[in-house]
């Protein structure tokens, strides 16, 4: 028979000596399939899932009913605690939380093998009934940051620092490109390519792009502008160092960038920060704003919509 085998000789040989081999290949493909699963959403969303499960487990152990598999009945009372006002959060928790908590808790049972309640018609209508008691709340939805806010924002930094510049570009490129928070942490300097008018810039991962398949918009230069988004970034990558990696960065202490990407707390913190200093209510503003500012200001400038729904990737 010399080297060869036959299928059948080569399946004895798999039962006799492949045990192991067909072990190590199922803890492989394991180990595959859970990565792959991992990407299936955004780090940040898993990171929010968690948070949203030991929120649930917490009030669970508090209120002494069972988690896993939980009832209809006990996920509306949670909702409808999370909503409530109190001294930590005066208006109770978004709906968008309320929703993704809802998502957490689905995720949770379907690992685990068990049919979900979420959809249970005693929890929808806790749910809707909540969102319907928000509509009328004034401050409910963040101000926008319009054009002229955002050039005043600008103007009361201190360009002198390299926080100052960073600031600067990541407030004119957020509006301009009408980025969301996470977008803006996740950019990294090969998400940016030069043209002669101005970026041509890549979002990678969004809310609307779960699957990764990237999205790319122009940010146009303003040559004669001080408020040009584009001279903005390449001079805070100048004087920052930063030539690969994330574009926005953190600061610890000093004037001195770290290694870390900005976080999205940051993000909202820069643009509180620039509302109180050109005299806005700064909670009326979060990192949101830079986004529903870039929509109203194109709205009131009478853009065309359906190049506002391709900037905002609608």
């Amino acid at each position: 028979m010399g080297d060869s085998f036959t299928d059948v000789e080569r399946a004895r040989a798999a039962d006799v000596v492949g045990v192991p081999q067909a072990s190590d290949a199922l803890a492989h493909a394991d180990d595959a399939a859970r990565a792959y699963a991992n990407g299936s959403r955004a780090a940040s969303t898993w990171r929010a899932y968690e948070a949203d499960w030991r929120a649930f487990l917490v009030w669970c152990t508090g209120t002494g009913v069972r988690p896993l598999p939980a009832s209809p009945r006990d996920i509306a009372r949670f909702l409808a605690v999370e909503a409530l006002p109190c001294a930590e959060r005066p208006a109770g928790r978004a709906v968008s939380t309320l929703r993704r908590r809802l998502a957490a808790i689905r995720l949770m049972h379907l690992g685990a093998g068990h049919v979900s309640p979420h959809a249970a018609p005693e929890v929808s209508e806790v749910l809707r009934g909540i969102a319907n008691s928000r509509r009328d709340v004034p401050g409910a939805r963040k101000a926008p940051v319009l054009d002229a806010d955002a050039c005043r924002m600008v103007d009361a930094l201190d360009l002198t620092t390299l926080a100052g510049l960073r600031d600067r570009a990541m407030l004119l490129l957020g509006f301009a490109g009408a980025l969301r928070r996470s977008e803006l942490c996740a950019l990294d300097v090969t998400d940016l390519e030069r043209r002669d008018r101005g970026f041509l810039l890549t979002v990678r991962h969004s809310k609307t792009d779960q699957a990764g398949s990237g999205q790319t918009i122009a940010i146009p230069a303003q040559p004669d502008s001080p408020y040009c988004p584009v001279d903005a970034v390449e001079r805070w990558l100048v004087a920052g160092g930063v030539r690969d990696g994330a574009v926005f960065l953190r600061f610890y202490r000093g004037d001195v960038p770290s290694a870390h990407r900005l976080s999205p707390q940051s993000v909202a913190a820069i643009v509180k920060r620039g509302a109180r200093a050109i005299g806005l209510d700064p909670t009326a503003f979060a990192a949101h704003s830079l986004r529903h500012g870039f929509l109203t200001q194109a709205a009131r400038n009478g853009s065309d919509v359906f190049w506002m729904a391709a900037q905002c990737r609608h």
